[in-house]
C-alpha cells in the first residue's frame, strides 16, 4: 500500500480514503473506510473509459449482478456509482496477498493447499456462473489469499469493451497463459463457463509449480502454445495431475464441470477441518501482519487550503492544497509535501503523520533449482530483517525487498541481474546464493554502481573484490575456513603431527585446503599429505600410512560428505583416537549417515553460524520459528545481518540514501555488530578487516553442535 497522492480525493461515495492499493490502465484502487467503519477496496475508473456509453451500460449491468453474489469465496460489490464522472465500485477489503505475489515471493504451494484452493475457487465460480456472469480473467493476480480460504475478485466489471492484455491489436479479453484457446482469437465464441474452467486449471498449475502450463515469454508466443501445444505438467504433483489435465483439454465441451472438478480434487469426500492452516508458513503470518497494519492506519486529514497569516504576506509551513487537488506552488515551505507518496527523504512538519520514504533492496537467489534451500534461507532471513526494521518506531525510512529467482541457471542469473541493476529503485543487491554466478553478478553490479552484498558466496578472491569496487563481502574468502580447523588442532586439541587426507574428488577445494595446512601447520608442527586419487576410495590404505607416520590428528581435505564418512569409518576401524576435522562442505546428514558412530567427535569449520547457540540471537530464532515453523536454516542469520548492515549504511547517508554511489562508498567505512559476527571492512581495499570470522562445530550425539566463533573456542 502506498500513501495518497496530493491529487487524490479525500473520500469517494462516503468512503474515507486511507491509501493506494494499486493503479493501472483502467484506474486506481484505494483502501478506504466505509461510513460503518469497515475497510473497503474502492476501484475508481478513469474518466475516459467512463465517457463510453457502452462501457457505462455494461458496468451498471454487471455491477448489479455482482452485487447479488453472497458466496464465501467471492468478493462481492457492496456499493457502486456507474453514473459518476469517474465510475467507481467498492468491495470488502481482503488484506491477504494475491496468489501471484505469494507464489513469486514464497514458492509453490503444497498439494494440499492447491486442492483446497481449487475446490473453493470452483465453488466461487459456480456462484458467479449462476448469477449470469462469466469471469473471463481467472488468473493468480485475481485470487486473494485469506486466512480461511481464497477470494475471487474482479468479475470483468471494470474492463473496457475489447480490452486486451495482449500487445497485438486483437479484440481479445483475457490474460495470456490463462486464456482458453477458443477465446484466443478475435471473433471467436462468446466466453462461457468452460473458459473459466480452463483458466482455473492454469491457475492450479501455477500455484503448484510456480509457472504457467504454457510457459512464459512474449504474449503472442504464449497464446500460440496455448492453442497448439500440450501443457507442460511434468513438475505437477501426481495427486493434482488428473484434475489439472482435465481442465486444460482444448475442446471446451470435453472439460469437466465445476462440480466434476471438485470431485477430482477432493475425491468426492467433504473437506475436513483438521485445525491446520490451509496455507503454508509464513503466509498466515504475512496475512496477519497486513491485517494489523491496515487496522492501524489513521484517517488522513481532509484536503484543504491554508490561508496566509495576517500581515505575513506568505503561506504557513502547513500543507498547501487547492480544492481540486493541485499543489499551490508557493515556494520552499511546502518542499516536504512534494516528496509525499514518492519516497522522498524530507521530514514531515511537526505534528503531521510521518510519511516515510521507501528504500528498496534486492535479492537474487536460486529459489527453485538445486540450491533452493540456501536461496530460501537468504530470503527468509532478509524478510525478517526488513520486517523488524519497518516495525521500529525510530526508523527514518521503510525498507522493501525485491526478490528474483534465477533457478541456479547461469544464463537466467546473468539476465536477472541486468534487470535488477536497471531498476533505479534497487539500491543494493544481495546474492548470488550459488558460487558460479558470482563473477557475472559482480561485473554487472560494478558497472551499474550497485552494491553487491555477498552472503554465502565467498569464492571471489581478494583481488577480485578490490577490482570490483561495489562488492561487499560478508564472509572471508573460501581459504580462510581453514583457520577454524587450524585453531582447533592448535588450541582445543593440539596436533603437532597432522595428516591431511587430500581427496581429489573434491576438486580444487581439497587441494586448496591441503595447501593452506601445509603452509600453516597446526600447533607449529608438521603436516603429511596422503592423497586419494580421483575415482579412488582406498581410505583404509591412507589410514595405514598416516598411522605409520605417527599422525596425532587428521584433516579431511575434500568436499564430499559421503567420502568423508568413509574416512571416518576407516579411522575408527583402525582405532585412531586423535582429533579429526573437516570443513563446511561435509557438514551434511550424509556424512553422519555414512560414518555412523565414527562421526562422533569430528570438528568442522564453517562460515555460517547456528543462531540457536548465540544468546543474542534468541529473538531472531523465535521470530523465525514463528514465521516458518522450523529452526533458522544455514545462512539465514547472515542474510539477516546483511540487511542490518545495509540499513545502517543507508541511515548514515541521510538525505543521500538514494545515491547508489554513496552507498558503495559508505559500506567500507561502516561497522556493524551482527548476530553471526561483527562486520567491519578495510576502507582502502573493501575487504573484511578480520579473517577470524569462521565458526566451529563438533559432532556430538549424532548432531552438529555449535561451539562458537573459532577464536572464542578454547
Amino acid at each position: 500500500m502506498r500513501p495518497l497522492l496530493p491529487a487524490d480525493p479525500a473520500a469517494i461515495g462516503g468512503n474515507r480514503l486511507l491509501g493506494r492499493l494499486g493503479s493501472g490502465g483502467m484506474g486506481t484502487v484505494y483502501l478506504g473506510r466505509s461510513p460503518a467503519g469497515t475497510l473497503v477496496a474502492v476501484k475508481v475508473i478513469r474518466a475516459d473509459h467512463g465517457a463510453d456509453p457502452a462501457f457505462r451500460a455494461r458496468f451498471r449491468r454487471e455491477a448489479e449482478a455482482a452485487a447479488g453474489l453472497t458466496g464465501r469465496w467471492v468478493v462481492p460489490v457492496i456499493a457502486a456509482d456507474p453514473e459518476a464522472r469517474e465510475p467507481w465500485l467498492a468491495t470488502p477489503f481482503v488484506p491477504g496477498p494475491s496468489l501471484s505475489e505469494a507464489v513469486s515471493g514464497y514458492g509453490p504451494l503444497p498439494a494440499r493447499s492447491v486442492r483446497i484452493l481449487g475446490a473453493r475457487l470452483a465453488e466461487a465460480l459456480t456462484e458467479v456462473h449462476a448469477a449470469g456472469l462469466v469471469h473471463r480473467d481467472v488468473k493468480p493476480g485475481n485470487v486473494l489469499l485469506a486466512p480461511d480460504g481464497p477470494r475471487l475478485i474482479d468479475f470483468g466489471i471494470a474492463r473496457a469493451a475489447g480490452a486486451t492484455t495482449l500487445t497485438a491489436a486483437d479484440a481479445v479479453v483475457g490474460t495470456p497463459g490463462y486464456l482458453a484457446p477458443e477465446l484466443a482469437r478475435a471473433g471467436g465464441p462468446v466466453p462461457g463457463p468452460a473458459g473459466d474452467v480452463f483458466s482455473l486449471g492454469c491457475v492450479l498449475a501455477y500455484a503448484a509449480t510456480a509457472r504457467g502450463p504454457f510457459g512464459g515469454g512474449h504474449a503472442a508466443a504464449v497464446v500460440f502454445r496455448t492453442v497448439h501445444d500440450e501443457p507442460e505438467l511434468e513438475q505437477l504433483p501426481g495427486e493434482l495431475l488428473e484434475a489439472v489435465r482435465a481442465c486444460l483439454v482444448k475442446e471446451p465441451g470435453a472439460r469437466p464441470t465445476l462440480a466434476e472438478l471438485t470431485v477430482l480434487l477432493t475425491g468426492g469426500r467433504p473437506e475436513e477441518d483438521d485445525g491446520r492452516d490451509w496455507l503454508p508458513a509464513p503466509l498466515p503470518r504475512l496475512i496477519a501482519e497486513r491485517s494489523t497494519r491496515a487496522l492501524d492506519l489513521p484517517a488522513p486529514e481532509p484536503t484543504r487550503i491554508d490561508t496566509p497569516e495576517a500581515g505575513a504576506g506568505r503561506f504557513t509551513r502547513r500543507r498547501l492544497l487547492a480544492a481540486g487537488g493541485a499543489l499551490v506552488a508557493v515556494g520552499a515551505p511546502v518542499a516536504w509535501f512534494t516528496t509525499r507518496g514518492r519516497g522522498g527523504t524530507g521530514t514531515p512538519p511537526a505534528g503531521s503523520g510521518r510519511d516515510l520514504p521507501v528504500l528498496t533492496l534486492g535479492l537474487q537467489a536460486d529459489l527453485t533449482g538445486p540450491g533452493k534451500t540456501t536461496g530460501q534461507a537468504h530470503e527468509r532471513g532478509m524478510r525478517l530483517a526488513v520486517d523488524q526494521h519497518n516495525a521500529a518506531k525510530d526508523s527514518v525510512f521503510r525498507l522493501a525487498l525485491r526478490v528474483t529467482d534465477d533457478g541456479g541457471d547461469r544464463a537466467r542469473a546473468a539476465q536477472a541481474v541486468k534487470e535488477l541493476a536497471a531498476d533505479p529503485a534497487v539500491l543494493a543487491l544481495a546474492g548470488p546464493t550459488w558460487a558460479a554466478a558470482g563473477p557475472d553478478l559482480a561485473e554487472t553490479c560494478n558497472t551499474a554502481g550497485l552494491t553487491l552484498l555477498l552472503v554465502s558466496v565467498n569464492s571471489l578472491e581478494d583481488a577480485q573484490v578490490r577490482r570490483w569496487r561495489t562488492i561487499c563481502p560478508t564472509s572471508p574468502p573460501w581459504d580462510y575456513v581453514s583457520n577454524a580447523v587450524i585453531h582447533y588442532l592448535t588450541v582445543v586439541r593440539p596436533s603437532r603431527r597432522t595428516a591431511v587426507v587430500e581427496d581429489a574428488a573434491g576438486g580444487d577445494g581439497g587441494w586448496r585446503l591441503s595447501r593452506v595446512l601445509q603452509q600453516s601447520p597446526p600447533a607449529g608442527g608438521s603436516v603429511s599429505v596422503h592423497r586419494i586419487p580421483e575415482g579412488g576410495s582406498d581410505f583404509a590404505g591412507a589410514v595405514r600410512d598416516l598411522t605409520a607416520a605417527g599422525a596425532e590428528g587428521v584433516v579431511y581435505a575434500g568436499t564430499s560428505p559421503q567420502r568423508a564418512g568413509l574416512l571416518a569409518r576407516a579411522l575408527a576401524d583402525a582405532g585412531f583416537q586423535g582429533p579429526r576435522a573437516g570443513i563446511q562442505e561435509i557438514m551434511e546428514p550424509e556424512f553422519i549417515g555414512a560414518a555412523g558412530q565414527a562421526a562422533e567427535g569430528w570438528a568442522i569449520g564453517a562460515f555460517f553460524t547456528d543462531p540457536a547457540g548465540v544468546p543474542a540471537a534468541a529473538e531472531f530464532v523465535a521470530a523465525y520459528r514463528a514465521a516458518y515453523g522450523e529452526a533458522p536454516a544455514r545462512w539465514a542469520t547472515e542474510a539477516y545481518d546483511g540487511v542490518g548492515l545495509l540499513a545502517a549504511c543507508l541511515t548514515g547517508l541521510g538525505e543521500d540514501a538514494r545515491d547508489r554511489a554513496g552507498l558503495a562508498r559508505r559500506y567500507p567505512r561502516q561497522t556493524y555488530q551482527g548476530l553471526a559476527k561483527p562486520l567491519a571492512f578495510n576502507a582502502n581495499t573493501h575487504e573484511l578487516s578480520s579473517t577470524r570470522l569462521s565458526h566451529l562445530y563438533r559432532v556430538e550425539s549424532g548432531a552438529f553442535r555449535y561451539l562458537g566463533l573459532y577464536s572464542e573456542v578454547t
